[in-house]
This record gives C-alpha cells, sequence and structure tokens, in this order.
C-alpha cells in the first residue's frame, strides 16, 4: 500500500491547516481532514486527492470533547492506525484587554487548550498500543508572550499548549509518542486578515497598513506563509525527528527569539 501513515490535521479546511494537508498528501500520509467547516475540509480533501495523494474529511468540533474522541476513534476504526496529529484548531478575534468577555475566555479555552488536550490524550492511548506515533501542536509565539497578540485569552491559550506540549512530551516518550509544538508569527492567513481587519473596524489603521507594520516587525521584513509552519510540521513528524521531543520551534520569520 503505497499511503503507509495516517495523518490526522485539525482545522484543515483552510490557513495553516490546510497547507499542512496538501503538503502531507505529497509526501505519502493518508491525510485526515479534520474541521467543523464541511465546505472547506471537503475542498482541501479534494485538493489532496487531486495531487495525487489520499485524503478525506471528517467533522469534529474541538469544543466538545466528545466530538474529539469520535474523531480519533473514527480515524482508526477507518483506517486501523493514526500516525500523527497535527493539533492546529483554533479561534481568536482582536480584543483589547478590556473587551474579552467570559463567552470569549471560555471559547477560546475550550477550543485551543481543552480541545488539544483531549485530542492529545486519545491519540496517545491509540499510538501507544501501536508502539509509538508524533504529535505536533500548533502553539504561537503569543504563548511565549509576543506583546502583538490577538488578545490576552488567545495568548493564554497558547502558553497552555505549550505547557502542555512539555509535560506531554515527558509522560509520553517511554511510550514511543514524540509531542513537539510549531510556533507560528505573523502568518499570511484568513484568520489574519480577520483580525486586521476587526482592528481596522475598531478605529485602528487600514489593512495594509497593518500588514506592512505587521511584516516589518520581522527580521526577514516579511509575514510567515502557512508553508513555512507546514515545512516545520512534517519535519517534527518525520523520522527524521526521532531524537525531538518536548520542543516548541518558532517559525516566525525572526520576529522573538526565544
Amino acid at each position: 500500500m503505497r499511503w503507509l501513515r495516517t495523518m490526522v490535521v485539525t482545522g484543515g479546511a483552510k490557513g495553516i491547516g490546510r497547507e499542512i494537508c496538501l503538503q502531507a498528501g505529497g509526501e505519502g500520509y493518508r491525510v485526515v481532514v479534520a474541521d467543523l467547516d464541511e465546505g472547506g475540509g471537503r475542498a482541501t480533501a479534494e485538493d489532496v486527492r487531486g495531487r495525487g495523494g489520499a485524503a478525506a474529511w471528517t467533522y469534529v468540533d474541538m469544543a466538545d470533547p466528545a466530538s474529539v474522541r469520535a474523531l480519533v476513534d473514527g480515524v482508526v476504526a477507518a483506517h486501523g492506525r493514526l500516525d500523527v496529529l497535527v493539533n492546529n484548531a483554533a479561534v481568536t478575534r482582536g480584543l483589547g484587554f478590556f473587551e474579552v468577555g467570559v463567552d470569549d475566555w471560555n471559547l477560546f479555552f475550550d477550543t485551543n487548550a481543552r480541545g488539544c488536550f483531549f485530542a492529545m490524550q486519545r491519540a496517545a492511548e491509540v499510538m501507544a498500543d501501536r508502539g509509538g506515533g508524533a504529535i505536533v501542536n500548533i502553539a504561537s509565539i503569543a504563548g511565549k508572550g509576543w506583546s502583538g497578540t490577538s488578545n490576552i485569552a488567545y495568548a493564554s491559550t497558547k502558553g497552555a499548549v505549550l505547557a502542555m506540549t512539555r509535560v506531554a512530551a515527558s509522560q509520553l516518550g517511554h511510550l514511543g509518542v514524540r509531542v513537539n509544538a510549531v510556533c507560528p508569527g505573523v502568518t499570511d492567513t484568513a484568520l489574519l486578515d480577520q483580525v486586521v481587519r476587526e482592528r481596522a473596524e475598531q478605529g485602528g489603521a487600514p489593512v495594509e497598513e497593518q500588514r506592512a507594520a505587521l511584516a516589518s516587525l520581522s527580521s526577514l521584513r516579511r509575514l510567515t506563509a502557512p508553508r513555512d509552519i507546514a515545512g516545520a510540521v512534517l519535519y517534527l513528524a518525520s523520522d527524521a525527528a526521532q531524537g525531538v521531543t518536548g520542543q516548541s520551534l518558532n517559525v516566525d520569520s525572526g520576529i522573538i527569539w526565544d
């Protein structure tokens, strides 16, 4: 069989997740595009197949632990294995310190942090039964204290993802499960467009001016591209990274150095 390994990518319908799916399909993974967005998820899976890969969409609501468990169990039932989990799904919006409400806080943590944990937990159980696997969590430089975050609650969720990555790596290593994180910087996605539009509507600088200012923050004077993140994910998922676990790799075009 050509596709020897199965990779689940949460939030795979668009942006960084979509690019991870496309690159993974090209590397011979059987890709499961997991997302709330059926139209976008099916389109991503179709594009993977159009490039000669194997992919399918499946529903998941990362804010619902039962849905997360059903995702992993469904993948195992359909394909008999789960080799790589990429925890990419996340939500945010541009909010000032005093604008973050209880509903915002709960939504961000339920999706970005709690969902990430329960996906890791169930995936690790499956991987341990097969002798190992790799988990790659998409965190953010916001989780390391970058002041340009979309809001404090989002940054807090990503800090939680980093902490969970390190603890999970320490507790799962003896089972052959490696856990690492990728920390994107300002990445050119629809989510970034949403945030800068919201800031512009709230009386901030025009969208293009904001984008140019964000690009100027990096040493490379560019926004990070989704393909940059995908390349790092595929490295951490690969056999080339067999000795790497518990690490957080910044892919931010040189905004921070931690």
